[in-house]
């Protein structure tokens, strides 16, 4: 039986796409001639397209509209990604290399579109490193609430005190904690200071080890 299993959020721990979303909202403003203003990024960032179309941009208060401009969104960024490219961040394969290795399962847990994740891990080359992904279609509460990783934990078949998440943001640490979890924060998003809630801070996913993690879920264990 294994000792742990690992579940990772996806944006600002595997990959940082906030370049491509950027560009696929200016994108999609051209492309509709809709205003969209200058800090509408920084603003929206972490809410869902079917808040900031209505709310922070204005754009429309009909659902199927905002639905239909949601989707044409995401479908930007992934043209934008395969077109462009991208790459996993500093760390990531050889950290998953590790766990492949001590045969620890890994899922990811993430509100982004399951497309958009399948889309980048194929263009990163990491597929085949996830057997399963829990993504924003499968859940119906976003973090602080802990759904995402419960399900992940569910679809493992392995008990929440097992599970082992690695986060970048306050929000995903709320969670994971709520959801009776470990959790390694991955400073970036959020310097590393203000990640303290979390079992241990990291920079780059391998400045870890399984033994370390393994002590951190089976104490007395390595």
């Amino acid at each position: 039986m294994n000792n742990w299993v690992a579940i990772f959020d996806w944006d600002g721990v595997i990959v940082d796409s906030s370049a491509a979303h950027q560009a696929s909202w200016e994108r999609l403003a051209a492309e509709t001639g809709r205003p969209l203003p200058a800090d509408h990024f920084t603003r929206g960032f972490g809410m869902k397209n079917e808040i900031i179309i209505p709310r922070l941009l204005g754009w429309t208060t009909d659902p199927a509209e905002i639905r239909r401009l949601s989707l044409r969104k995401e479908a930007i960024y992934r043209e934008i990604i395969q077109a462009d490219g991208i790459s996993a961040l500093p760390g990531v394969k050889t950290w998953l290399d590790r766990l492949v290795a001590a045969g620890i399962p890994r899922i990811i847990a993430s509100s982004t579109h399951r497309l958009n994740i399948t889309c980048t891990l194929d263009v990163i080359g990491l597929s085949g490193y996830f057997p399963d992904i829990v993504s924003a279609e499968d859940v119906s509460h976003g973090k602080p609430d802990p759904e995402v990783f419960l399900m992940a934990a569910q679809r493992l078949g392995i008990a929440p005190a097992r599970c082992v998440v690695l986060e970048d943001t306050h929000v995903g640490i709320e969670a994971a904690r709520r959801a009776g979890m470990k959790v390694i924060a991955v400073a970036g998003t959020h310097p590393g200071v203000s990640l303290a809630d979390a079992d241990r801070v990291v920079h780059r996913l391998d400045e870890l080890t399984v033994a370390d993690v393994t002590a951190l879920v089976v104490p007395g264990k390595s």
